[in-house]
């Protein structure tokens, strides 16, 4: 049975503020975490923050974050920390207390996170929706997560994100 609804589309097409609006729709049924660009001086884009559906919020990723062994993903250092603190116990918390799963987004720098792959994968095998957003490009863990039978993928365009939002909080009720 289809139970996870997956978006996909390119960077910066709307992907995370239509899972926003979706998630708004779905509450209070809804829990888990949301992503947010951090942006620096002249508006410039220095990192990622999660934020969870409860409020929390961690930088997850920054220009600044550098040493100590932290992964890097172009010009960001990665906090895996901050991804299991925050957004791993996010999605626990919503596996156990709500009605759909809020994922945004499973990319590069989640990936890092092998506890961030287990949260997914038990929130698609489990008993409650999950709504995610998912990275466009080719990676063999996201591959095979998008071809399970439980996982349903959709493509936003400029065109449809719009019109999508509604579509999805009827898939996801």
């Amino acid at each position: 049975m289809e139970k996870a609804l997956l978006l996909t589309g390119r960077p910066g097409v709307g992907k995370t503020t239509l899972v926003r609006k979706a998630a708004r729709a779905l509450e209070p049924e809804a829990g888990g975490f949301v992503t947010e660009e951090i942006r620096g001086a002249g508006g410039r884009r220095v990192g990622f923050r999660l934020v969870t559906l409860g409020g929390k919020k961690a930088v997850m990723a920054h220009v600044d974050l550098q040493g100590g062994g932290r992964p890097r993903v172009s010009r960001y250092g990665v906090d895996v920390d901050a991804i299991d603190e925050v957004g791993v116990r996010a999605l626990r918390d919503a596996m156990t207390s709500k009605k759909v799963v809020i994922v945004d987004e499973i990319g590069k720098m989640e990936l890092y996170s092998d506890a961030f792959q287990e949260a997914v994968l038990d929130a698609v095998a489990g008993e409650v929706r999950v709504l995610g957003t998912v990275m466009r490009g080719s990676h063999p863990w996201v591959d095979a997560l998008k071809a399970r039978q439980e996982v349903t993928v959709w493509e936003v365009t400029r065109d449809n994100r719009d019109e999508l939002v509604e579509r999805v909080v009827t898939w996801v009720e």
